[in-house]
């Protein structure tokens, strides 16, 4: 999700369920200056139906409204997402720091297309940081 849609690490962690639409192919990210609807990849959309599928078998009883948990925050009755060490540990075990791993892709598509309106509405940026 960082590195196909440039979600930031943050999102990722406080991303709740309700916002996947499986059938429609899309996650509606939730932000403070108003939600940002990502219409998802047939790759994402494969890693998103394996995830939950794993997550089914692993935590049957998880009332968990979070879509990434771990093996602690998925029985926790508290319901907090996963910690910002706890995703920095997986990304890390893969040598990928999300920061610069979402700036590359932001880069990325910025280098193929001039076009900072596409970039506001693929990703959800500002108008300054598109420009940028």
């Amino acid at each position: 999700m960082v590195a196909i849609h440039a979600l930031g690490p943050q999102e990722i962690r406080h991303q709740l369920l309700t916002g996947l639409d499986r059938p429609a192919g899309r996650l509606v990210i939730r932000r403070r200056f108003g939600d940002h609807v990502v219409y998802l990849d047939e790759l994402t959309m494969k890693f998103l139906t394996d995830w939950l599928r794993e997550r089914a078998e692993r935590w049957p009883r998880s009332t968990k409204p979070h879509l990434i948990v771990t093996q602690v925050t998925a029985v926790d009755p508290n319901g907090p997402p996963v910690s910002k060490d706890g995703l920095r540990l997986i990304l890390r075990k893969l040598g990928i720091q999300p920061r610069t791993l979402r700036i590359d892709r932001l880069l990325d598509e910025a280098h193929e297309t001039a076009d900072p309106v596409h970039l506001m509405r693929v990703f959800g940026i500002s108008d300054t940081t598109a420009l940028k």
